[in-house]
């Protein structure tokens, strides 16, 4: 991190809950920023992109010119943290993504979009997640997306009662279903800085 006190995290400013994401990360103590544009990006130990309208989002990516330049860098090992539509946007495949939808193609896992209904149909659940600590994690699902698919690098972090995979991580890549920002759940966003500081 090239000597920094604190990671200097971007945080994907063009569409979604981005503020919420800012808050929590700097209230950890990290140098958090707006991403918007792509000559950002070089200065980041991080990026976080936040839960929205994935389709949105990956339009204005691209017009932006964030996209192309952006998954470059997360192949390359920026870490990365992404939440809902974020999760959307890593993964490398979406089954019922809208006509032209793209994706940053770096996690390898198959998403279905809004996979528990509309807006009314949000609901939140405590799901135990070992790896997180003894304590369940309090997710609030908005919209939310769902892995039906991943590959062999991708390990699961938890999981619905009925199996459902809502939360994951491959190599610099954390991802996750719900929103942990609109929770107050600091815990990914702890492990997100971990995965910084060891990159």
């Amino acid at each position: 991190m090239a000597g920094k006190a604190a990671p200097r995290i971007g945080v994907l400013a063009l569409q979604g809950d981005f503020r919420e994401h800012i808050a929590s990360l700097t209230e950890l103590g990290a140098d958090v920023v707006p991403l918007r544009r792509p000559e950002e990006i070089d200065a980041l130990d991080g990026v976080v992109i936040p839960g929205g309208e994935s389709s949105v989002m990956d339009k204005l990516s691209r017009a932006f010119g964030v996209a192309e330049p952006l998954s470059d860098a997360i192949r390359a090992g920026l870490p990365t943290y992404g939440t809902c539509a974020g999760m959307i946007m890593l993964s490398s495949r979406i089954t019922d993504g809208i006509a032209g939808q793209h994706t940053l193609d770096v996690l390898d896992t198959t998403v279905r979009r809004n996979a528990f209904g509309n807006q009314n149909d949000s609901f939140e659940i405590d799901i135990p997640m070992p790896d997180l600590g003894a304590d369940p994690v309090h997710a609030v699902f908005i919209r939310a997306p769902v892995v039906e698919q991943h590959g062999s690098g991708v390990v699961v972090i938890g999981a619905l009662p009925d199996g459902q995979v809502v939360a994951v991580q491959q190599g610099n890549v954390l991802a996750s279903a719900f929103h942990p920002e609109v929770a107050g759940e600091d815990r990914f966003h702890r492990r997100f800085l971990d995965i910084v500081r060891r990159a």
